[in-house]
C-alpha cells in the first residue's frame, strides 16, 4: 500500500480542517515546501496535495506553492480542490502535477468528467466523499443522492482509474479509519482505491495495508506527531 501525507493549502500556508469546517482551521506550517520535503525525508514517495481556497473558487491560488513543491521534491504529487474545469486541470498537469483529483464536478458534470478521463487516462483520479453512505458535494457542504458504493462502481466503468474515498465523519477526528468502508470497495471494485480520512495510527495503516487496498491518505496524524510517518510508510509496505 502507498502512503500519501497530506498538505491542505490555505494562502500558502500548511493546514488542516476538523471535519471540512473553514471555521476550524489550525495552521501547521507557514511553509508547505519544507513540510513536503519533510515527507521526502522521511521516506515518502507519494503525497496528497489539496487546495482549499481552490475548492471555494473553483481558481488555482496556490498553484505557486504547488510548483515550489514539484520542482524541490521528488515526489509523485497528486492535487485536488475546486478543478471544474479543463483549463485547470491543463494548469496542474502542465506545472508537473502527476495526477489531478475531481471532486464535486465529477458528480454534477459527467461531460467534463468523461472529457477529462478520456484526454488523460489515470492522470486524473475522483474523490468521493461519503457520508451517511451517499456522496457529499460542494466542500461536504451538500448530500447528494447518489449511493456511494453505485456511484464508484460507475466511475469504474467510464475508466476512472483511481478513487479516494472520504468517510466525512471520520475525517481530522483521529479515531482510526472506516475499515468496514474500504473492504467492502476493494471487494467490490478492480480499481484503485485511496482511503482518506481518520487514519491516526500504526494499526489503522496495517489494517488498511492488509485490505490490499492502493493507497492511503495520513493527514492530521503526521503534524500531531500521532504517527511517525518514517515507520507508517514502513508498516504499509
Amino acid at each position: 500500500m502507498k502512503l500519501f501525507p497530506a498538505i491542505d493549502l490555505y494562502e500558502g500556508k500548511a493546514v488542516r480542517l476538523l471535519k471540512g469546517d473553514y471555521n476550524a482551521m489550525t495552521v501547521y506550517s507557514d511553509n508547505p515546501v519544507e513540510v513536503a520535503k519533510d515527507f521526502q525525508r522521511q521516506g515518502a514517495s507519494y503525497m496528497h496535495l489539496v487546495d482549499l481556497e481552490g475548492a471555494k473558487t473553483g481558481e488555482t491560488p496556490n498553484l505557486a506553492t504547488i510548483q515550489q513543491i514539484v520542482a524541490q521534491t521528488d515526489l509523485f504529487v497528486e492535487v485536488g480542490g475546486g478543478i471544474r474545469s479543463m483549463e485547470v486541470v491543463e494548469a496542474y498537469l502542465s506545472a508537473g502535477v502527476n495526477r489531478v483529483i475531481l471532486g464535486t464536478a465529477a458528480v454534477t458534470d459527467e461531460n467534463f468528467l468523461l472529457s477529462a478521463v478520456k484526454a488523460y487516462g489515470d492522470k486524473i483520479a475522483v474523490g468521493v466523499d461519503v457520508k451517511d453512505g451517499y456522496v457529499a458535494i460542494k466542500g461536504w457542504t451538500e448530500q447528494s443522492s447518489l449511493n456511494a458504493f453505485d456511484f464508484c462502481k460507475h466511475l469504474q466503468e467510464i475508466g476512472v482509474q483511481t478513487i479516494i474515498c472520504t468517510d466525512i465523519s471520520k475525517d481530522g477526528v483521529m479515531q482510526g479509519a472506516n475499515h468496514a468502508l474500504y473492504r467492502r470497495l476493494s471487494q467490490e471494485l478492480t480499481i484503485n482505491v485511496i482511503a482518506s480520512g481518520g487514519v491516526s495510527s500504526l494499526t489503522d495503516v496495517k489494517e488498511l495495508a492488509e485490505l490490499g487496498i492502493y493507497g492511503a491518505i495520513i493527514g492530521k496524524a503526521y503534524y500531531t506527531k500521532a504517527v511517525n510517518l518514517t515507520e507508517a510508510i514502513e508498516v504499509a509496505q
